[in-house]
């Protein structure tokens, strides 16, 4: 089956997202904030008193992929475990609040859903309460998972790995999961952690930063304006540990890299006005894998996603990428869709 051309032009490629299918899998997570004000100290202890004024809860981890993808016209579709609990209602809730489907969600009665509720006052950060396991799925749950994966895989263009190391990705099934995309002919992209860093040989697209790449090689380097030589000689321990087709670096203020082959690509951070670097990852593997998808040049695929994931820094909070700000963007600084 010959392979379909990419997109030549910028509104094409734009168009084209929003006829693709993402299947997300990975740990799902609920982003809760408490508002208030602190006017005194505890007489218990030596904490201030929030009086809450608000509460919010927002969609996190691979539902916040989810959004990005949704929010760049593809369908996404969300493949995780969360709790029998009230943290996995309010999950729930979001999703079809946000208008996402969750058809791919397995209720685990056994391991709770992953909540981090944040207390601010003042606009200040005061304490953050993390609601979560880090025990890998159990046999049911990694069953029911496996099931649900198979099906939606069918409908799927493009796979993301969403890994926060929560238990429900594991060394055994990113194998079956990444083996079950080859043989349907469906790219795999990742985004990576610690655990689970050197479990995902044969994926299409592989997507570090320089802490994850240093930590899962277990290698020391400085960044790559100083120490080049140290930095690819460890994506070439990358490339050899895991064979995949492509790796993409992200390298926070110093921009991106990808690689293709022997094809290297370093492209600068585009100069933005940086409010808040959250979610710049989650903007960044999702608009490498909509590129992926549509079988765009490396090199063009770094650059869409390198500028995506400045876009949102100038955000406060995690946000997901505006399209038509991206489009608008990309189009004023003449990004080339043919580099290769």
């Amino acid at each position: 089956m010959p392979v379909a051309l990419p997109p030549a032009s910028l509104p094409e490629l734009f168009a084209a997202f929003n006829q693709l299918t993402v299947l997300i899998v990975g740990d799902v997570m609920l982003d809760a904030y408490v508002w208030g004000r602190s006017v005194r100290l505890s007489p218990e202890a030596p904490v201030p008193v929030v009086n809450v004024s608000r509460t919010e809860q927002r969609l996190g981890g691979a539902a916040n992929v989810a959004l990005n993808v949704q929010a760049l016209g593809a369908t996404p579709l969300l493949c995780a475990l969360i709790g029998q609990d009230t943290g996995g209602d309010q999950l729930l809730e979001r999703l079809e609040a946000n208008g996402l489907s969750a058809e791919g969600i397995v209720r685990s009665g056994t391991r709770p859903t992953t909540v981090k509720q944040r207390i601010l006052a003042h606009g200040q950060q005061l304490l953050r309460i993390d609601s979560e396991v880090e025990t890998e799925a159990d046999a049911t749950e990694n069953e029911a998972l496996t099931a649900r994966f198979a099906q939606l895989l069918a409908r799927a263009d493009v796979v993301i790995f969403e890994d926060y190391d929560k238990g429900v990705l594991t060394e055994s099934n990113i194998r079956h999961f990444i083996s079950l995309a080859r043989e349907r002919g469906v790219p795999t992209v990742v985004d990576p952690k610690k655990r689970n860093f050197l479990a995902y040989r044969h994926c299409t697209l592989f997507k570090p930063n320089l802490k994850e790449l240093r930590e899962g090689l277990k290698l020391e380097f400085g960044d790559p304006t100083i120490d080049r030589a140290g930095f690819e000689a460890a994506v070439s321990r990358l490339r050899e540990l895991l064979q995949p087709e492509t790796v993409l670096v992200t390298l926070s203020e110093h921009g991106v890299f990808a690689q293709l082959q022997e094809q290297k690509t370093y492209l600068p951070a585009h100069l933005r006005t940086i409010s808040d670097v959250s979610g710049a990852g989650d903007t960044v593997i999702s608009i490498a894998a909509l590129c992926v998808a549509l079988h765009l040049p490396v090199a063009a695929t770094a650059a869409l996603a390198n500028l995506g994931g400045g876009l949102v820094c100038e955000q406060v909070g995690v946000v997901p990428i505006e399209k038509q700000k991206l489009l608008l963007e990309a189009e004023r600084l003449g990004l080339n869709l043919s580099v290769g």
